[in-house]
């Protein structure tokens, strides 16, 4: 109990800072405005870019460590997930992030919330397949002889990362991050429309329908 409070008051004093820090480039932004009612979208981008490296650099100086994933529940298994992908968050650009809703619901959907076989011994929260037998793999039971594995990780976390980092690099997920582009650009995110572009995750054809649900009924943010 104690070290997650610890933790708690760890994540707290982030985003006490964070907080000053994203003040202070809106003050600064101001400079951007150029004496008219409309910003140089160029100046405010480099502002944003530049934030983030500010950010990383600060939140680093506190060292910053992976986060525990304990939980023992769906609740507190969506709460472990949240702060996973903040500390991913702080190491990845802006534009390379994925709405934390959508990895809680497809990480409960194909983790059973975590309590998957595949996730408990493996740390695998989705599922994910390797051919290489030189990646460290766990056999389903009831296909002990494929030539495939579900890929093990060392921690929960880090197959989130591994996730994070199919989503924004296969070929099969370009309409995603082109779409994805254009949702950070408006400042608002569509989740129905996004999902409609990672079907190639799942064979089940309303594999988009069920992670929309997750998160509709869950509420995640």
């Amino acid at each position: 109990m104690k070290k997650i409070e610890i933790q708690n008051a760890f994540w707290s004093k982030v985003k006490g800072i964070l907080l000053v820090m994203l003040i202070t480039a809106l003050i600064s932004g101001g400079a951007f405005i150029g004496g008219t009612f409309y910003p140089n979208y160029m100046a405010v981008d480099k502002l944003k870019e530049n934030f983030h490296k500010s950010e990383l650099d600060k939140v680093m100086l506190l060292g910053l460590q992976q986060p525990e994933f304990d939980y023992t529940d769906k609740a507190s298994f969506i709460v472990a997930t949240s702060k996973c992908v903040d500390y991913l968050n702080f190491t990845t650009d802006r534009y390379g992030r994925i709405p934390t809703a959508i990895i809680i619901a497809m990480a409960g959907i194909e983790s059973g919330w975590g309590s998957s076989r595949f996730a408990t011994e493996g740390n695998a929260l989705f599922g994910v397949r390797t051919w290489d037998k030189n990646v460290a793999q766990m056999k389903a039971k009831g296909n002990p002889d494929a030539n495939w594995g579900v890929k093990k990780y060392k921690t929960k976390c880090d197959s989130i990362k591994d996730m994070i980092r199919i989503l924004n690099s296969h070929p099969a997920y370009e309409e995603f991050r082109i779409e994805r582009e254009k949702q950070l650009d408006s400042g608002k995110w569509n989740h129905k429309t996004l999902l409609s572009n990672i079907t190639a995750w799942s064979t089940n054809p309303d594999y988009s329908k069920i992670i929309l649900k997750a998160i509709v009924d869950n509420k995640l943010p």
